[in-house]
């Protein structure tokens, strides 16, 4: 088999840790800071990319990603100082995808024209509800007007625009969801990402829940005839369903997503992020330290990277976990290559006859239907 960055592609992930306020629902790593210390942050990261280009400088980046966080309040000098630097230290793919995120305020939109000039070619925004007062319930400090007015902004600058919208939010009905998406997918550029309200521990929402205070979200059977509306109104629209939440036209898939999925190699740069390299015939887990400042000290000495090996069982169970997210599912025989615990036979015969998954020209998928119950399947699998 060939190398997995060559299998799957290589790109490169920059977590820009800031945001201007902490979302109620979000569990990512992000902190909110009254003052950031620019110049110092961009030696931090140049830094990292010089060390981490020592050991994968001859392979060919087909993707740079700036998530967060909230990029979008990066300087768009430090964007084009970045930018400048991988493109010294690594060759890069004729039709390399760089995407950034970003809030659809007035102020961060307004930065996009130098977002352009540094290099980026496509933008991410979290829109989140096309509903007022839904946005405000979210915590987000956009309005809808705002949110309209920078995707319409960023088809101007950026060659390829995606946003993300969230449903089965508090409140929200499936017909209110089916008119909502309806006038997203007139707004869309040429991707969506599509996200079922998730409550999770350790966030606002999850303490709230927990209290009994998180009221009125829509019960397990409407959270799924929205999922499947999404899918029938998305596939009417041009937007083919290529994963779990991620919908596009012809061609438009995320690339550097499709590196996760694929079981590709990326490098992770900044507080909290994760990469995936394969070096000397092993892959390797890399990981960062969450706390901004710690991370910060320890890229100006050379310490913020940290890596253990993955065994044969971790690559095969990860690839599948990733593989079967995307309609175009796993390789058969590259996941047997692994090494790791072979699939349950019986579960794949009776995953295919309740029409969860597919298993054809030595691929194994998952159908719509099986992908709205992805753990379910993975876990059968593995038995």
């Amino acid at each position: 088999m060939r190398a997995d960055w060559q299998e799957g592609g290589f790109g490169l992930y920059l977590h820009w840790p800031f945001c201007a306020a902490k979302c109620p629902y979000c569990d990512f790593n992000s902190h909110v800071w009254a003052e950031i210390d620019h110049p110092r942050w961009c030696d931090a990261y140049v830094r990292e990319l010089e060390r981490a280009a020592v050991e994968t400088g001859d392979r060919v980046l087909s993707s740079i990603y700036f998530g967060g966080g909230t990029p979008s309040l990066m300087p768009p000098e430090t964007v084009d100082a970045i930018l400048r630097t991988i493109g010294r230290l690594w060759p890069r793919a004729n039709d390399i995808e760089i995407t950034l995120e970003a809030n659809p305020t007035s102020t961060e939109a307004g930065k996009f024209s130098g977002y352009a000039d540094a290099g980026v070619n496509r933008v991410s925004l979290g829109v989140q509800s096309l509903r007022n007062e839904d946005l405000r319930a979210l915590g987000r400090m956009h309005s809808v007007a705002e949110a309209k007015a920078a995707v319409a902004l960023a088809k101007e600058h950026f060659e390829r625009v995606s946003f993300d919208l969230i449903y089965a939010r508090q409140r929200q009905t499936l017909e209110a969801w089916r008119e909502e998406l309806d006038e997203a997918l007139e707004l869309a550029g040429d991707h969506l990402s599509l996200y079922q309200l998730t409550i999770e521990q350790g966030t606002a929402f999850g303490d709230r829940y927990a209290r009994g205070k998180l009221r009125d979200l829509p019960n397990d059977d409407v959270a799924a005839d929205m999922y499947e509306v999404t899918q029938e109104m998305t596939s009417a629209a041009g937007f083919s369903a290529y994963e779990v939440s991620n919908h596009a036209q012809n061609g438009a898939v995320s690339r550097h997503n499709l590196i996760y999925w694929r079981y590709g190699d990326y490098i992770g740069i900044g507080p909290g992020a994760h990469g995936r390299l394969q070096l000397q015939g092993e892959k390797w887990a890399t990981e960062t330290s969450l706390a901004p400042a710690k991370w910060l000290r320890e890229a100006e000495t050379g310490e913020a990277a940290r890596r253990v090996v993955l065994s044969p069982q971790d690559r095969a169970v990860e690839y599948l976990m990733m593989g079967l997210r995307v309609a175009e599912g796993v390789d058969l025989k590259r996941l047997q290559s692994f090494g790791g615990p072979a699939l349950n036979g019986a579960a794949v015969g009776s995953l295919a006859e309740n029409g969860l998954i597919t298993q054809e020209n030595g691929r194994l998928s998952t159908t719509s239907t099986g992908r709205m119950v992805l753990n379910h399947v993975i876990r059968e699998l593995l038995v």
